[in-house]
């Protein structure tokens, strides 16, 4: 029997990136738009407030483009403050590249067992689903799914009990399966 768990967001992730003022380096978002036109061109940005000063910085998202070029369902998002736009913009490569910064997950995340995890089984077969690119390390998510510390799951895997066709080591954001072996 295959259990299936997701690593889903609760928040949006703060964002990396250091304060102007205060020298800081974790900003907040709240899924706030700044949208500017000037004639027939369009600016956009995600506001994001540093969580030392309360200073506010402008993530680009978009940069003078001909309005017409827009969609009009994102002008209405971005005009309406959509959380889940600026989640979704927050995940994009493009969108991070362009402003130098990068996403820190850390308590912006739980894992979605789908109730206790029966382990009085021979052999549990797990599947692990991201509802979101949240980099997270393997053995965190499998001790804590199975109510596990981190040491004696990394003890499972060099005794050769947990195996999975992914590198247990280091961190994943794509979904993975897993066999424990009692």
């Amino acid at each position: 029997m295959l259990d299936n768990w997701v690593v889903a967001p609760t928040c949006l992730p703060l964002v990396s990136r250091r304060c102007h003022a205060c020298a800081a380096k974790r900003f907040r978002t709240d899924g706030r738009f700044r949208v500017n036109a000037h004639h027939k061109a369009i600016d956009a940005w995600l506001l994001a407030l540093c969580t030392g000063c309360g200073a506010t910085t402008k993530l680009t998202v978009l940069e003078r483009v001909d309005v017409r070029s827009v969609r009009p369902d994102l002008l209405d998002r971005l005009h309406d403050n959509d959380a889940a736009l600026a989640a979704e913009l927050l995940q994009d490569p493009l969108v991070r590249r362009r402003n130098r910064i990068a996403l820190d997950w850390d308590g912006a995340w739980r894992l979605d067992t789908g109730g206790p995890v029966r382990t009085d089984r021979e052999v549990i077969d797990v599947a692990v689903r991201f509802a979101a690119r949240i980099p997270v390390r393997p053995v965190r998510l499998i001790a804590e799914g199975l109510g596990l510390s981190r040491a004696e799951v990394r003890r499972l895997v060099t005794d050769g009990k947990l195996v999975s066709a992914v590198r247990l080591s280091g961190r994943l954001s794509e979904g993975f399966t897993f066999t424990l072996e009692r």
